[in-house]
């Protein structure tokens, strides 16, 4: 007997960052799980999707990744418009931009919702002063995080926590990467960088913290990852979006365009603990 087709969500926009695949820490089996789950209109790659530093380090592919492109491949073949913005794990795709047709590589895209209102959506890299002048000193903390996840990792599976493994590294990523955005104005220059291509909001990735919030009358919408977190930005119909974590929550909203109070300040600002 034949296999049901799944019953797939369908929805407007899906937005992913930082899944890094290729680095032993990536979640891929709760992205294939999510990318399974939605049935796109466009699909935004908010940089990062592979890591380049790792697989050149040490090359690690498993069935997962591929099945994960196979998704990507069926979304393609079903109409869902794929557009990727590499991020500094992938910047090996930055010497390939261009319009493939299959799947569209450009630096950065201005996303217009459903309602009218405009983002712009960039990995978020070139906003960090600390990526920009001092990639060396980027490219030791990646390595040194990568031994805190292990040792993490190892020491909640022995003590039979199993279902956020990395949330104390977690948290001390956030203390570290809150530094850098502190040094950085991170989050501030990605609002400029938006208010200067006429755009109602940011979306983003690179800090691995998932948030949505209103700053100066914009919106800041970074995606979060798939190492530590598991979350993706929804789109929905009418224009509102949604920032859900793999196991269904839902961390944060903005509502669509309204008359009244378009931000949900109930839930803007939600971090992950």
């Amino acid at each position: 007997m034949a296999k049901d087709t799944p019953c797939r969500e369908p929805i407007r926009s899906l937005f992913i960052s930082d899944v890094h695949l290729g680095s032993k820490h990536t979640q891929a089996k709760a992205l294939l799980k999510l990318l399974n789950h939605y049935e796109p209109e466009q699909l935004y790659i908010v940089g990062d999707f592979i890591d380049g530093w790792k697989l050149k380090r040490r090359w690690r592919w498993n069935p997962t990744y591929d099945r994960i492109f196979h998704r990507l491949m069926d979304l393609r073949r079903c109409g869902t418009k794929i557009r990727y913005a590499p991020g500094n794990h992938d910047e090996f795709l930055r010497n390939f931009l261009a319009d493939y047709g299959l799947i569209e590589l450009e630096q950065e895209f201005v996303h217009e919702a459903a309602d009218g209102r405009r983002y712009l959506v960039t990995h978020g890299d070139k906003f960090d002063k600390v990526e920009q002048s001092m990639p060396w000193l980027s490219l030791i903390g990646t390595y040194a995080y990568d031994v805190l996840l292990s040792t993490n990792y190892w020491l909640n599976w022995a003590r039979g926590k199993k279902h956020n493994r990395y949330a104390f590294c977690n948290l001390i990523k956030r203390n570290i990467k809150g530094l850098v955005k502190h040094i950085s104005d991170f989050e501030s220059q990605l609002m400029e960088a938006a208010a200067e291509q006429d755009c109602f909001g940011i979306i983003c990735g690179h800090i691995h913290s998932p948030r949505i919030m209103h700053l100066d009358n914009l919106a800041y919408l970074n995606t979060g990852d798939w190492v530590e977190n598991c979350t993706a930005l929804v789109e929905f119909e009418d224009g509102s979006f949604e920032l859900n974590r793999a196991d269904g929550r839902i961390l944060a909203t903005l509502k669509s365009r309204q008359p009244a109070t378009e931000l949900d300040e109930s839930m803007a600002g939600v971090l992950i603990a």
